[in-house]
């Protein structure tokens, strides 16, 4: 009996990838022979970095750490209709906390009665069970070390893009000062 090839997805927003993301991609590696990191172009959510830039710090996290049988691409519209194109068999999630397990449990049950393609979750790590992208953010916007939570590469990045921000926001109060009464 051959053993079938299984192709999967990571789907989210990587709006910034963190330590916890790329736990749940090395397990992934382990339970699939192709993994394609989907970053999603979210029009909703507020972006901090671009999906090219997304997608260029995951790249470059990849070659660094020599990861073979992992893609990264981004990518518009519904994730099952994603998956369709590029001949996924399954969507990886990762859960954090059982907060987690009922929003992911209903988009499996979705994705399932919608496109009939199957969900594989993985639990990450104790160590970054708490962590998220838009805490990641925060803490970063209040100068918060955030070394042990995501990858150096992309530490670099936020740390100038948030000065950068912040020099923004600094020129923006000056132009427009606020009126004294």
């Amino acid at each position: 009996m051959s053993k079938k090839f299984v192709r999967a997805i990571f789907p989210g927003s990587f709006d910034p990838i963190t330590n916890g993301h790329l736990d749940v991609i090395e397990r992934g590696l382990k339970l699939f022979d192709e993994l394609v990191i989907a970053v999603g172009r979210s029009p909703i959510k507020n972006q901090l970095f671009s999906p090219e830039e997304r997608v260029e710090m995951i790249e470059e996290l990849i070659r660094q750490r020599k990861m073979k049988g992992v893609s990264v691409e981004s990518f518009d519209g519904l994730t099952v209709e994603y998956a369709a194109k590029k001949k996924a068999d399954v969507i990886l999630r990762g859960l954090r906390s059982l907060t987690d397990v009922q929003y992911e449990f209903q988009l499996a049950m979705t994705n399932r009665a919608v496109a009939g393609i199957e969900t594989v979750f993985v639990m990450t790590s104790e160590q970054y069970g708490f962590t998220s992208s838009t805490l990641i953010r925060e803490v970063a916007s209040l100068g918060g070390d955030l070394s042990n939570l995501i990858p150096e590469n992309v530490l670099k990045r936020l740390r100038k893009r948030m000065k950068k921000q912040i020099a923004n926001r600094k020129s923006q109060s000056v132009q427009h000062p606020k009126p004294s009464h």
